[in-house]
């Protein structure tokens, strides 16, 4: 993707993000239609696989004694004459069937299938409406059909550069690891750690037993770390007296590069960092993060 198609989309991002994400906009009556419901199509590119049936009827209520507050986006159908496309406002599409609608208020925009992703990846993460593995999977979209680099995908989301890479790491996981994440028994912080072994046996043996157990993040990370040394529970090596300082720092080294950093200190005050890997993609992964650049800008 060329450099003048990126600014094009950070440009249109910012228009239609300031005026169709902002609950509190009032709409303009001149810039809004009405379109049947059934000549709506859903959003190909939406991230959101589950619409909770509570939270729609919720919504209904509201919208059913104060009215629908703002208009759904839509864009015209590729190639189909008449038809619509959903581009943000699902939840409220509906909800308002739930009403029984024919029509509904829109605001009608031209946007391309690149921005309509990101829309309805912003669109959601605002709302905190997507699992983990779901904003793994918008954030993958972006990667492989639209050749986004992490910080690219970053930057059009407003997350930090870390926090799309430590996601898009979740699909590394073995598949019955997954349904566990996306049907809610465990949370992406449990499961982050099992992303250090190299066995998915283990690691879906490790993520069954904490579901069932109800255990803690931190007591997943202690069985990844015995299961890593071969059963025995040790603690790398370091000073007794290490500076909590360092200790906090270490903690936060690991968090942003989602791996297991070590601080490892000398008597005179000398040390090392040590940053593991588990292969040629998660070392990529954690240089682009050190070094604030991908490694195919180095290697060519």
């Amino acid at each position: 993707m060329n450099r003048g198609k990126r600014e094009r989309l950070g440009r249109g991002l910012e228009a239609l993000l300031g005026d169709f994400l902002d609950d509190r906009r009032v709409p303009d009556p001149s810039d809004v239609r009405t379109l049947p419901l059934q000549r709506i199509h859903p959003n190909p590119f939406q991230p959101r696989k589950e619409f909770p049936q509570e939270e729609l009827e919720e919504l209904a209520r509201s919208i059913q004694d104060n009215g629908l507050l703002q208009p759904i986006l839509v864009r015209r159908r590729p190639g189909e004459a008449g038809d619509w496309e959903l581009v943000a406002g699902e939840r409220r599409l509906r909800a308002v069937s739930l009403l029984g609608w024919s029509e509904v208020p829109v605001w009608v925009r031209e946007v391309d299938d690149q921005t309509l992703l990101v829309l309805a990846l912003v669109e959601n993460l605002q709302r905190e409406a997507l699992g983990p593995l779901e904003e793994a999977e918008g954030y993958k979209t972006l990667a492989d059909s639209f050749g986004l680099t992490q910080a690219e995908i970053a930057q059009a989301v407003g997350k930090d550069r870390s926090t799309v890479a430590n996601t898009l790491r979740l699909l590394q996981l073995p598949p019955s690891v997954r349904r566990l994440v996306a049907g809610g028994g465990l949370s992406a912080g449990h499961v982050r750690p099992l992303l250090a072994l190299d066995d998915p046996v283990r690691a879906a043996d490790i993520a069954q037993k904490a579901a069932r157990e109800g255990w803690s993040v931190r007591r997943v990370e202690e069985m990844v770390r015995t299961r890593r040394e071969g059963g025995r529970n040790k603690t790398p090596a370091r000073s007794p007296r290490m500076d909590p300082l360092l200790k906090t720092l270490e903690e936060e080294l690991r968090k942003v590069l989602g791996t297991r950093v070590i601080l490892r200190r000398g008597r005179k005050g000398q040390g090392v960092i040590e940053i593991p890997f588990l292969d040629v993609q998660d070392f990529e992964r954690i240089f682009a993060l050190v070094a604030g650049r991908e490694a195919s800008e180095v290697v060519e």
